[in-house]
C-alpha cells in the first residue's frame, strides 16, 4: 500500500500576495513518533504500514503527489501591539483535502524549517511542544471542543537550539483552515482592498456560506468564538497566547503553545511564561476574544462602503459579544451542575460554588466529576470548609428537583480526565529520553475522557507540590 492524499488545494489557487511558495527544509534522520490512522481514514488518506515512509512524508523530506507547500502571510496583534507582517515562520500548508463525508481540511507541517516569514527564527520545533500539541489537541477533540487535529509527529534527528539543545520534531496539523483574524488585518493595514475582498469571499465560501455581507460574516465568527471560549472555561483550559494571529476564523482552537489546564480553581491563573501581565489568564479569556473580534471588525470595515451606519452596525456586533459569552458560559456551567437550561437566576448558585472552590483551592475537574457521581456528597472532600459546602449543596439539591435527569447530564459534560499539566510534562521528559510509553498511555486514556478511568485512575490525581507546573512555554 502506498501513501495517497487526495489533495484539492483551494488556497494555493488564490492569486499572488496571499502566500509564498516554499519547500520544507530536509531533516537528517526522520523517525515516526505517532500517527493518527483513524483521522487519516476520515480524511480519505491512505497510509502505508511502513513507518519509515511515513516519517519521510510527515517530516517534509518526501512530499506526496499533489502537495503545494506554501507559507501564508498575515499580521497580528500580539499582547496588544500590532505587528503588520507575521506569517507562517515555521509552518507550511502542504495542501487541502475535501473528503466526501466531511468538510474541507488543511494539512500543515509545523516545524518544517525556515520560510520567507521566519524573521529571526530557525523555523523548527522541538519535540516537547510537538507532542504537547498532538496530545492536547486530540484530547480537546475527545472533549467535544472545536480544535485543530494532529495527524502525525516525527522526530527529525537534529538538535534545535533553545535555552539548550533539544531534539527536533515536526507536527502534521489538520485544521478546518488556517485563516486567522491576522489575515484580514494584514490586507486592511496595507489598504489592499482588492485582496481583502478576495480573502473575504474565500473565507465566506469556506466557513460562512450563508453570510450575505461582511457584517454577516463577522457575526458568524463572533458566535463561534463566544461559544468556544465558554467551552474552554468549562474544562479549565487556558490558551495562553490569544493573539489575533492565533484566533481562527473557523472557530477552532489553534496554536497550543503555552496552553495549560487548571488544577485548583482560580480566576486569575496564568501559566504562560510570556504572559507576564496576565493578559491571557483564565478569566481574562472571556474579555480578550471580544477585543480580538473588534480587530476583525476594524479590518472588515475596510471592505464596506464607509458611513456612520456601517460603523454603528459593526460596533453593535462587537458590543453584543460579552452578552453572548455570558449566555454560553451560563449554559455550559449550568450543565456542569446538572441544569439543562440554566437561567440568569441560577447564576448565584454557580458563582457560589466557584467562589468556594477558589477560596479552598478545590480541584476544578475532580470537584465537578465528584458532583456527577453516584454519591455527590463525595465532592465535599475537595473543600476545607465542608460546612460551607454542605450549605451550598442543600440549595443545589433543591434546585435539582426541578430537573429531569441531572446525573446523566453531568456525566456527559464533566470529564474524569483532562491533560493534566504535570502529566504532560512528565510525558515530554520521558519522550526526550526515548520512552514513548507515557505518551501512548495518556493518548489512550484521554480518548474517552467521560468514561470511568478504570486502570487509568491515577491520571485523575492532582499534582503534588513537587510535581506542580507553574509555567508553560511556547517552544519557539
Amino acid at each position: 500500500m502506498t501513501l495517497h492524499i487526495p489533495f484539492d488545494n483551494s488556497f494555493a489557487r488564490l492569486p499572488e500576495g496571499f502566500a509564498a511558495r516554499h519547500a520544507p527544509d530536509p531533516v537528517p534522520a526522520p523517525r515516526l513518533l505517532a500517527v493518527n490512522r483513524p483521522l487519516a481514514a476520515d480524511l480519505g488518506i491512505t497510509l502505508p504500514d511502513d513507518d519509515d515512509a511515513l516519517a519521510r512524508v510527515f517530516s517534509g523530506n518526501a512530499l506526496p503527489e499533489g502537495a503545494e507547500p506554501l507559507a501564508q502571510v498575515y499580521a497580528g496583534h500580539q499582547f496588544g501591539g500590532f505587528s503588520p507582517q507575521l506569517g507562517d515562520g515555521r509552518a507550511l500548508l502542504i495542501g487541502e483535502v475535501a473528503p466526501q463525508n466531511g468538510p474541507r481540511r488543511d494539512i500543515q507541517l509545523k516545524g518544517s524549517g525556515r520560510t520567507p516569514f521566519s524573521r529571526m527564527g530557525d523555523g523548527r520545533a522541538w519535540m516537547g511542544p510537538v507532542l504537547r500539541e498532538y496530545l492536547v489537541s486530540e484530547a480537546m477533540q475527545a472533549l467535544g471542543i472545536p480544535t485543530t487535529r494532529a495527524l502525525a509527529a516525527v522526530a527529525t534527528g537534529e538538535t534545535v537550539q533553545r535555552e539548550t539543545g533539544l531534539p527536533g520534531a515536526v507536527l502534521t496539523r489538520v485544521a478546518a483552515s488556517h485563516l486567522r483574524v491576522g489575515h484580514f488585518e494584514y490586507f486592511a493595514a496595507r489598504r489592499d482592498t482588492p485582496r481583502l475582498h478576495m480573502l473575504l469571499d474565500y473565507a465566506i465560501a469556506r466557513h460562512a456560506p450563508d453570510a450575505a455581507t461582511p457584517l454577516d460574516f463577522l457575526q458568524t465568527v463572533i458566535a463561534r468564538q463566544a461559544d468556544l471560549v465558554a467551552q474552554w472555561m468549562s474544562v479549565g483550559f487556558i490558551h495562553g497566547v490569544m493573539n489575533t494571529d492565533n484566533t481562527s476564523i473557523s472557530g477552532e482552537t489553534i496554536d497550543y503553545g503555552p496552553c495549560a489546564f487548571l488544577d485548583s480553581y482560580h480566576l486569575e491563573r496564568v501559566f504562560s511564561s510570556i504572559d507576564t501581565g496576565g493578559r491571557y489568564g483564565f478569566a481574562n479569556q472571556a474579555a480578550i476574544l471580544p477585543w480580538n473580534m473588534a480587530q476583525l471588525a476594524s479590518a472588515l470595515i475596510a471592505a464596506e462602503p464607509q458611513g456612520a451606519a456601517v460603523l454603528e452596525a459593526y460596533t453593535q456586533a462587537v458590543h453584543a459579544m460579552p452578552t453572548a459569552i455570558e449566555t454560553a458560559w451560563l449554559h455550559r456551567f449550568g450543565q456542569k451542575i446538572g441544569l439543562a437550561r440554566a437561567a440568569q437566576s441560577d447564576r448565584p448558585l454557580i458563582d457560589a460554588l466557584l467562589g468556594l472552590m477558589m477560596r479552598d483551592g478545590a480541584d476544578f475537574t475532580n470537584t465537578f466529576r465528584a458532583l456527577s457521581g453516584a454519591d455527590p456528597a463525595a465532592a465535599r472532600d475537595q473543600f476545607l470548609d465542608r460546612a460551607a459546602f454542605d450549605d451550598w449543596a442543600g440549595d443545589w439539591q433543591a434546585r435539582l428537583r426541578q430537573e429531569d435527569d441531572p446525573a446523566a447530564l453531568m456525566a456527559r459534560v464533566n470529564p474524569a480526565l483532562i491533560p493534566r499539566n504535570h502529566r504532560v510534562e512528565a510525558m515530554i521528559q520521558a519522550a526526550v529520553a526515548g520512552n514513548m510509553a507515557p505518551f501512548q498511555e495518556l493518548s489512550d486514556a484521554l480518548a474517552t475522557p467521560f468514561a470511568d478511568p478504570g486502570d487509568a485512575a491515577d491520571l485523575t490525581r492532582p499534582p503534588t507540590a513537587e510535581e506542580a507546573v507553574t509555567r508553560t512555554f511556547c517552544g519557539t
